[in-house]
């Protein structure tokens, strides 16, 4: 890495390799513990445990002031009430790393009074840096980094994360997620937000959405994101977005245009939108239970009618639907 980083970004960058050495290590032993589920579950928490602690011991051996949020930890370490606070995932991407799935990686972030002002995203499997400081643009490796310049959704590849937690939605997430699929040449599901972020803000994917997100999950890559020229925030376009659970991001143009499909979608859409979604999810469902009769399924091709579900949505304007009662 270049010499005339700023000198917290280079504390980051050094604990972010001291949490990628142990995982790399780790990786060579996962093999033997997946045995059983509890004794996998089991070393994946140690690991994480290991590569969180490394972080943090880095982290406040040189500034011993700042605060912590960490995945594992909370905000048990570090100072309570510091404007300074890191904010760190020390293994985003754990099912593929249990798996032997190379995606996976090192998230540390750090915020000053609220506003996130360096961040790294290290790979460990590829020895990949990805770092930013506020006004001084974002850097893979040596090499500056910019979003892809792609402007039409259709020409676009789009990554995303599925549900994964009991109780999430995952009818109206697969209702969002057909009407971007239909939308974009591709989609993606590397399974770390983290990296994610990191491709979008390189321009190796041209945007990325996901809900139930926390804020180690998005905190490096924001900024990221930002500094390579991107635009990043909610469903429906805010930008103070990292405690809101729900993220999109890509060049400003594909930006726009995800928040113009996503908008709905969001916890933070208005009632009738709200309702519209819940109608189109309804639709959906009872159109799945009649394709479940040969006849009707054969009639109604699926592309057709992902296609009129997408336009009956998208066509829909807030408050048109009936309240919920």
């Amino acid at each position: 890495m270049s010499s005339n980083l700023h000198p917290m970004l280079n504390v980051a960058i050094k604990a972010a390799r001291a949490a990628g050495a142990i995982i790399n290590r780790a990786a060579l032993d996962v093999e033997s513990v997946r045995v059983s589920v509890k004794q996998t579950n089991d070393f994946v928490t140690e690991i994480d445990q290991a590569a969180e602690a490394a972080i943090i011991e880095t982290l406040l051996t040189a500034y011993p002031g700042h605060g912590i949020l960490a995945e594992e930890s909370g905000s048990e370490h570090g100072a309570k009430d510091s404007d300074f606070v890191w904010i760190i995932d020390p293994l985003d991407g754990t099912t593929n790393f249990i798996h032997g799935f190379p995606v996976y990686c090192v998230s540390i972030a750090l915020a000053v009074k609220g506003k996130v002002e360096q961040a790294v995203i290290y790979d460990p499997t590829r020895n990949d840096i990805f770092c930013a400081t506020k006004g001084r643009g974002a850097y893979q490796n040596d090499r500056r980094i910019r979003v892809a310049k792609r402007t039409r959704l259709q020409e676009c590849l789009i990554s995303t994360g599925f549900p994964y937690r009991p109780g999430d939605k995952l009818k109206t997430y697969l209702n969002m997620l057909g009407e971007v699929m239909s939308q974009c040449a591709g989609v993606r599901r590397p399974g770390a937000a983290a990296l994610d972020l990191a491709y979008v803000a390189a321009g190796y994917s041209d945007g990325f959405f996901e809900a139930n997100l926390k804020p180690w999950d998005v905190a490096a890559g924001s900024l990221l994101v930002t500094e390579a020229g991107g635009l990043i925030g909610n469903f429906t376009g805010e930008s103070d977005f990292i405690d809101h659970g729900e993220c999109v991001a890509g060049n400003p143009r594909i930006y726009g245009q995800l928040v113009g499909t996503l908008g709905k979608y969001s916890k933070f859409a208005g009632a009738g939108d709200k309702a519209t979604v819940r109608q189109a999810v309804l639709d959906n469902a009872a159109f799945g239970v009649q394709a479940e009769d040969g006849a009707a399924a054969a009639a109604a091709p699926v592309k057709a009618t992902l296609k009129s579900k997408r336009i009956q949505a998208g066509d829909a304007r807030p408050g048109t639907a009936p309240e919920p009662a």
